[in-house]
């Protein structure tokens, strides 16, 4: 499990430092202070999957890209990667984490740097590093475990193909996922069912009908729906439910927003075991009567899983209805944590579970 976490020229911080991380960790600040780019570096720092092909996600997902001519492929805009946006030779970001129960420090690096190629010739290269460091304890110092590494040309305007990343990644054997993201619009229909049919017929399908109960207890299946005449089309279907007392397949679209949320967080963290979900603006779509129960959910079900959970919140009842859990569990060694990011500042502003609890109790504002 992460315990800390270090940003260096990332997004919007030059440096950035935290610490105390715990086992549910809720990241809060004002709008651009960089909440999501914190969980961007803890996606690109913690996947298992080649990092650079985390890294064409997270610059997709943030429309950074030009259409080109070939409908198949994009530029890449990796400046925007870079505190400051711009970039030169000699231009490197760097995430690192140390996970102190295994004794472990993994590092990624994205450099900008001149390649060799001829006695006098060179060309610009994007270069996406890899490290885990684990400590020899009879020896001080850290020594390398694994290292990877990858090159991908930068054209004039100093994009990057999609392409190559997609060629890169024929050269990397695929892995199963260690790092879950839902974003702030939740999961894709796509992904959804990919993750549930990972979890068919398992106690963790359980999980999940027993996490949409909180929205709506009648549920008692639920099952996909993707072919066929009577399959439901749109942005979210391929999901039906069997509500109790009810004959018909009720599709998940009729359920609202706040069902949909809910699904994608339970087939997340059931896919997340023993890695990490990452979950931003955790409340959208979500009545403030559910959301203790919704963090009563996860916070068991990453104590049964061993799952790490990073959250992102603007929601003054997300923060207090977290604090309801914090306040009923004795101090813990794994902790639930609140994090709050200030714009200029270096560190993140921790607050415990007991300083939760208080927070809450005595009305003080944490975001």
């Amino acid at each position: 499990m992460l315990k800390s976490l270090k940003i260096e020229n990332f997004r919007c911080f030059p440096s950035f430092e935290m610490g105390q991380l715990g086992r549910l960790n809720l990241i809060v600040g004002t709008n651009n202070s960089g909440k999501t780019s914190i969980l961007e570096a803890l996606q690109l720092l913690l996947s298992k999957s080649p990092n650079f092909e985390v890294l064409s996600d997270v610059v997709i997902n943030r429309s950074e890209y030009l259409d080109k001519e070939d409908d198949r492929d994009k530029d890449l805009v990796i400046r925007h990667l870079f505190c400051g946006h711009e970039i030169e030779i000699g231009s490197n970001l760097l995430i690192t984490g140390k996970d102190d129960i295994d004794d472990v420090r993994k590092e990624i690096s994205i450099s900008i740097e001149n390649k060799k190629i001829s006695e006098d010739s060179y060309l610009p290269m994007l270069y996406v590093r890899r490290t885990n460091h684990t400590k020899d304890l009879p020896n001080p110092d850290w020594l390398l475990e694994k290292k990877f590494e990858i090159t991908l040309l930068l054209s004039e305007d100093g994009n990057v193909s999609f392409k190559s990343f997609q060629n890169a990644k024929k050269f990397f054997a695929e892995q199963s996922s260690y790092v879950q993201f839902v974003n702030s619009s939740s999961l894709s229909t796509e992904k959804a069912i990919n993750l549930f049919e990972m979890i068919v017929l398992t106690s963790e399908e359980d999980l999940v009908t027993q996490a949409m109960q909180i929205i709506e207890p009648r549920i008692k299946r639920i099952a996909t729906l993707t072919s066929g005449k009577h399959k439901y089309k749109g942005t979210r279907s391929g999901f039906v439910m069997q509500l109790a007392n009810e004959n018909q397949r009720i599709p998940i679209g009729s359920m609202g927003d706040g069902m949909w949320r809910m699904l994608g967080l339970a087939l997340a963290i059931v896919n997340a075991k023993d890695g990490v979900l990452l979950v931003d603006e955790i409340d959208t779509g979500l009545h403030f009567t559910v959301m203790s129960d919704m963090w009563k959910m996860l916070w068991e079900t990453a104590k049964r899983l061993n799952v790490q959970i990073f959250a992102t919140t603007h929601s003054n009842d997300c923060w207090q209805s977290l604090a309801d859990i914090a306040n009923a569990e004795n101090p813990s060694e794994d902790g639930i944590t609140i994090h709050r990011i200030e714009k200029g500042k270096p560190h993140s502003i921790v607050f415990t579970e007991r300083q939760i609890a208080i927070a809450a109790e005595r009305n003080i504002e944490v975001r």
